[in-house]
């Protein structure tokens, strides 16, 4: 997918991505965990995370909600960037610290994180993909391998709050 293309599809997003964010810290995690993605070719009770992250860059912390999947215990995220040619900045934040902090509805936690390879990958992508079925379509865009990411839960923390964010993502 061009960086045009993926721009245009950002820009439709972030608005949606921002009041989906905002529903969900705002209450709590009592919404927003489930939402209803059959406009865009997905399930209509798809399960959403939140990620939070500290910039590499600039040293703020940042906010992001995605969908995920349950494999095994483990909650598995996609750094699709809606098939764009780049990864998406949460991920590159990412893969610069093990440790992770995730919110499912109203428990988080800060844990460890992992990349299946191989035959477990080959496993779980098919599995994400009937989950959440736009993912193909996004991989079909890019030549890039979309990144699998997999968060063990570790011990709880205290749900996000808007004001855990010091930084807002713009893209």
């Amino acid at each position: 997918m061009s960086d045009e293309s993926a721009a245009a599809i950002s820009a439709v997003r972030r608005d949606w991505a921002a009041e989906h964010r905002e529903k969900y810290l705002r209450s709590g995690g009592t919404e927003g965990h489930i939402e209803d993605l059959t406009p865009v070719g997905g399930r209509p009770f798809a399960t959403h995370c939140l990620l939070k992250y500290t910039g590499r860059k600039s040293g703020k912390v940042f906010i992001t909600g995605l969908t995920y999947a349950d494999v095994g215990g483990e909650v598995v995220v996609c750094a699709s960037k809606g098939g764009a040619d780049q990864h998406p900045n949460w991920y590159l934040n990412l893969i610069n610290d093990p440790v992770v902090e995730f919110q499912i509805a109203t428990q988080a936690f800060r844990g460890s994180w992992r990349e299946p390879t191989g035959a477990e990958r080959e496993k779980v992508w098919p599995f994400f993909v009937d989950c959440h079925p736009f993912y193909q379509a996004y991989q079909d865009s890019t030549e890039r391998l979309l990144p699998l990411v997999m968060l063990k839960a570790g011990s709880r923390v205290p749900v996000f709050q808007e004001s855990d964010a010091t930084g807002i993502r713009q893209s």
